[in-house]
């Protein structure tokens, strides 16, 4: 896969970062514009939001990137080349992206709030939570999105 590092390593994480935060300031500006301020605990809080958006972001990401990266694989793009699929996550695009969503869940989102508490943050006011939502999943999705199309490449059906 060395001719294709450039297409996982920097399309990819690139494309998924500026979609992730685009459609998650939206998103936090929809849902929270009303808050003065973003609560680490509570509901509404950074908490709950950081753990929704680990798990679901994910989720989306697998089932949107798989189909435009076979894609790009049939129109010679990317190339397959030596693109395998670890034995225990999934072959099917959605247990695959529920994988995900549970490794961003169970992994990431505690990580995240655990920064958050030891940082001593106990709220953040808006609109500055709009921009640390947008942060967290744009670095989400770009973290996630070379795993997501090397493992599209090695779930594609051989034609």
């Amino acid at each position: 896969m060395p001719a294709s590092r450039r297409y996982f390593f920097v399309e990819q994480p690139i494309g998924a970062f500026v979609v992730n935060f685009v459609v998650n300031a939206g998103i936090a500006w929809a849902l929270f514009r009303g808050l003065s301020a973003m609560p680490l605990w509570g509901d509404p809080s950074i908490a709950w939001d950081t753990l929704a958006t680990s798990f679901i972001l994910p989720i989306l990401s697998v089932w949107i990137a798989t189909p435009l990266v076979r894609r790009d694989l049939r129109h010679g793009k990317v190339q397959g080349g030596d693109a395998t699929l670890p034995s225990w996550l999934p072959r099917g695009t959605f247990l695959r992206s529920v994988v995900f969503g549970l490794l961003g869940l169970v992994v990431v989102a505690p990580l995240a709030v655990l920064a958050f508490h030891l940082a001593g943050v106990t709220q953040v006011a808006m609109p500055g939570f709009i921009w640390v939502k947008a942060l967290y999943a744009a670095a989400l999705g770009a973290a996630l999105a070379p795993g997501i199309a090397i493992t599209a490449i090695a779930t594609t059906p051989v034609a």
